[in-house]
């Protein structure tokens, strides 16, 4: 395997092999397309003339450079064409029978040196390369949609694959452009393996009518920074694609969080399987389309069904960034503002810590300086809670434990006027509790902000069963005054956020327990195949593994699953004290400042 691989051939011309041809054509090698369907052959070469068009016409390349380009592609419906390829790129449906077709016939045409590579994302390489005659040169070879558009590729050993044909393919993926991971033989691999999960879940809460799929996709997006919500998702890739990689991943596992929601094969069965379809779980304009339209479930745009409460002062209570954070983003919205403390000496400290906060933006030009003091001189500091006597929305913001935030509300029920709004920001406390330390119930509910809170847009809202109608929709409607996007959910473990997105962390800390993959393998993984801005191990390290700890046992006392049970790697570091960046070390070590 010293040379170079020239010539390659690429089995299945749909979105993937087309995209995979084109990024192999476009760094100069030749390419062999092969499809029994003359209209798919048809359909890649037009789109490879369509995409080298656009790069003519942006500039990217020269009108004799695509020419150069289009030439090395052809296009074949016989295996046969494949006979002088170095190495052969499958695609085709993520069925093994198929699979092993492709494969068995390829034994008897192309050379013994010939590398065998299959694109699948949740079969077992090891069980196709087995079919092989050659089974030390079958390997797994997966990109990500948009091939042209996405960095990673995984590159998937099984116990028979020879050393020199990963070493072909690993240079093969640095001269394409492409960062390479490699990886071992187990469904899903890293990207997927991690990423398929979460999608399940999701599935799993929005079938559960935990949430409605718009403010599930909202709470990811925003919350998170993933360029799409979960359901979104699905839909793009094919609700009957991920129930097979999941089936996959289930069987490997036995992981109830891999068994698929039963919803996925509801869907599936009825031809629902997303953009492909017209239809999944939202409705598109046609099939193939990406514009989605209205259907029987999308939320009215009409007001909240009750009136909500007149809301003209608020009141904060704590001093740490989250409070301080709070606080701003109501000044800033020409709320009243009473910021509270254990001293006045703390809340004059929060203040202080929101005028810097106002100074950079008007450094930055966000704001004026005019703004900035207009902002400031509406947050008074308070040494005591007794400062909320007239407030309409009083919001605590102190530390995350429930016998604090109990005797804080029992406090507020005493100093709050009849008909204040009762609001706390727990993350993963129930709401109830800290409703039944007070007299009136009914007047509290959950506004979840999300760290940094001027920056964030979503706020979890989350609705007791004692949550009356009118607090609710006043809540809603403070949120967008705010400038902040409110989600509905209910007083469970982990609201929408946290009960999506630490299971994943967690089953990142589980792969590198059991030594998949490393830490820096993962991180690339989910930053260049599912475009998340962190990768795992950067965020448990940003978050805290301490907090991180202290959620998973939350979700995990909750909901029961033995999935949920936190890694014990993690329990092992946050003993050793390594929590993370805020005591230098924790996944990684950090530089002490």
């Amino acid at each position: 395997m010293d040379t170079p691989l020239r010539t390659i051939a690429v089995v299945g011309l749909g979105t993937m092999g087309t995209g995979i041809a084109e990024v192999l054509a476009r760094a100069g090698r030749e390419v062999i397309g092969i499809d029994v369907s003359d209209a798919a052959a048809r359909r890649a070469v037009a789109a490879l003339e369509a995409s080298t068009a656009r790069a003519v016409q942006r500039e990217r390349i020269t009108e004799e450079e695509r020419r150069t380009v289009l030439a090395r592609f052809r296009t074949f419906s016989d295996l046969q064409a494949a006979a002088d390829a170095e190495l052969v790129i499958e695609v085709v449906p993520e069925s093994y029978e198929i699979k092993q077709q492709v494969f068995r016939a390829l034994d008897a045409i192309v050379s013994p040196t010939t590398v065998l590579a299959t694109g699948t994302n949740a079969l077992s390489v090891t069980r196709l390369a087995a079919e092989s005659s050659h089974p030390e040169r079958v390997l797994g070879l997966h990109f990500f949609n948009p091939a042209p558009a996405m960095k990673l590729v995984e590159v998937v050993s099984s116990v028979l694959t020879a050393p020199p044909a990963v070493e072909a393919v690993t240079a093969l993926a640095r001269e394409l452009g492409k960062e390479p991971v490699a990886v071992g033989d187990r469904p899903g691999f890293v990207a997927d393996g991690l990423l398929f999960g979460y999608l399940n879940q999701a599935a799993s809460m929005y079938e559960a009518k935990y949430a409605s799929r718009e403010d599930i996709d909202a709470a990811m997006r925003l919350g998170c920074g993933l360029p799409m919500g979960p359901l979104a998702l699905l839909d793009l890739i094919g609700i009957d694609t991920a129930r097979t990689v999941l089936e996959a991943m289930y069987a490997s596992s036995q992981d109830r969080l891999h068994a698929p929601a039963p919803i996925l094969g509801q869907l599936s069965d009825a031809g629902l399987t997303g953009r492909k379809a017209g239809r999944g779980f939202y409705t598109y304009e046609q099939p193939g389309s990406a514009d989605v339209v209205r259907d029987a479930l999308t939320p009215l745009d009409s007001a909240q069904s009750a009136p909500g409460r007149e809301i003209r002062s608020v009141g904060v209570a704590g001093s740490g960034t989250m409070a301080s954070g709070i606080a701003e983003v109501f000044a800033k919205a020409g709320y009243d503002v009473v910021l509270a403390a254990r001293s006045l000496e703390k809340a004059e400290t929060a203040k202080s810590r929101i005028t810097k906060s106002l100074s950079r933006s008007v450094d930055k030009g966000r704001i004026t300086a005019e703004a900035r003091d207009e902002t400031l001189a509406r947050i008074t500091p308070a040494g005591s809670l007794d400062a909320f006597a007239e407030v309409d929305l009083a919001v605590e913001a102190v530390a995350e434990e429930l016998e604090v935030k109990q005797q804080l509300f029992a406090t507020l029920d005493k100093v709050c006027k009849q008909g204040a709004v009762l609001a706390t920001t727990t993350s993963s406390l129930p709401v109830v509790a800290c409703a039944r330390a007070t007299s009136r119930p009914q007047d509290v509910i959950g506004m979840h902000f999300f760290n940094p809170a001027p920056a964030m847009k979503l706020v979890e809202v989350v609705r007791t069963v004692l949550t009356s109608d009118d607090v609710h929709a006043t809540v809603r409607e403070v949120c967008t005054k705010v400038r902040k996007h409110p989600v509905d959910c209910g007083d469970r473990a982990g609201f929408i956020v946290n009960a999506l997105l630490f299971p994943y962390l967690n089953n990142a800390i589980k792969m590198v327990q059991e030594h998949y993959a490393t830490l820096d393998d993962i991180d690339a993984a989910m930053k260049l195949g599912g475009g998340y801005p962190m990768g795992p191990f950067e965020l448990l390290d940003v978050v805290g593994l301490d907090v991180s700890l202290a959620i998973e046992r939350v979700l995990h006392r909750e909901f029961r699953d033995p999935g949920l049970a936190p890694a014990p790697l993690l329990e092992h570091l946050v003993a050793a004290g390594c929590l993370g960046r805020k005591t230098g070390r924790g996944f990684r070590e950090y530089a002490r400042r």
